[in-house]
């Protein structure tokens, strides 16, 4: 039967029917909206990147960028790199929100403090942290001295709780709740196969347990006029990620690309660019109901 036909059983016609799905849908005459997702927006909010000098920092300041926010990059260079200021160039020429770049050793509480505190009195506020300072040290537990420890859990666990604290009391003071994304990894969770890293899994270990202590501390930290709000807190923890640190683990090893690669479910290695989302996502009020979470994105490496 034609769909256009008449059911002579029910004279009704199906040129006439709508469907439950054709009923969300907005009709083809309607008006659409100027901005759609507005959960997604950071517009006028102002954010801190460490780590942000290059590398995944610096791709996902990128993203809250683009996404309109006025963005500072807080890293132990001096002068950031090359890439850096090619981004900062673009972006500013194309969307409404702004990159900036702040010399700052994040082991240094005090001067993580001071730098944090220049940055939300210059704005009255603060909105975010992406803590995503790290370094590591691949060597067999048997030949790690007391300073190599020391060394890697000061920027990799102190660092990010010094980043936290910091912005937590700024965001308390201007009376802004807001959002933080402690960087973890997959290697939180569990052993890298082929890669001797007790040292900096553990440090990703402790940053989630990290994240979800400071989430439920601060999940009434701010008191604004409609009562207290509060400071979510969660962690992102990436699979293997193509990045100058990966790039070196691979020169030192060539086999351990291809072990990597076989160890997770699509069989290769993941791009900076493809955490940009989670991170907007996780900042935004798009999650506004998720705090002490670790998300991760592995491509199926931890489900084995």
């Amino acid at each position: 039967m034609s769909p256009h036909a008449t059911d002579p059983d029910t004279s009704t016609s199906y040129s006439n029917y709508t469907s439950a799905i054709s009923e969300r849908l907005p009709h083809t005459d309607a008006q659409v909206p100027a901005h759609r997702l507005r959960e997604f927006e950071l517009k006028g909010g102002v954010f801190v990147v460490t780590g942000g000098a290059q590398g995944l920092g610096l791709t996902l300041a990128e993203a809250l960028v683009e996404a309109g926010g006025i963005v500072y990059c807080l890293d132990i260079q001096k002068e950031p790199t090359a890439p850096f200021y090619e981004t900062q160039g673009r972006v500013a020429k194309q969307f409404g929100g702004s990159l900036s770049y702040r010399h700052v050793d994040v082991q240094n509480a005090e001067l993580v403090d001071e730098v944090i505190a220049s940055i939300a009195a210059e704005h009255s506020r603060l909105d975010g942290l992406v803590a995503a300072a790290g370094i590591q040290n691949v060597k067999p537990a048997l030949e790690f001295t007391p300073n190599d420890i020391d060394r890697m859990m000061g920027v990799n666990f102190k660092g990010v709780f010094h980043s936290a604290v910091s912005c937590a009391k700024q965001m308390i003071k201007y009376k802004t709740p807001g959002s933080m994304v402690l960087i973890g990894s997959m290697s939180g969770l569990n052993a890298n196969k082929g890669l001797n890293s007790s040292i900096y899994n553990s440090s990703k270990a402790a940053v989630i347990q990290l994240g979800r202590n400071l989430a439920m501390e601060w999940c009434k930290a701010v008191e604004t006029s409609e009562g207290k709000k509060p400071i979510r807190v969660n962690v992102l923890c990436p699979g293997n990620i193509m990045t100058p640190m990966v790039e070196n683990d691979f020169k030192n090893d060539p086999s351990l690309r291809k072990t990597w690669e076989e160890a997770n479910m699509l069989g290769r290695i993941s791009e900076m660019k493809e955490y940009r989302g989670a991170v907007l996502f996780m900042l935004s009020d798009a999650s506004s109901f998720m705090t002490a979470s670790h998300l991760v994105i592995d491509g199926g490496y931890t489900a084995w």
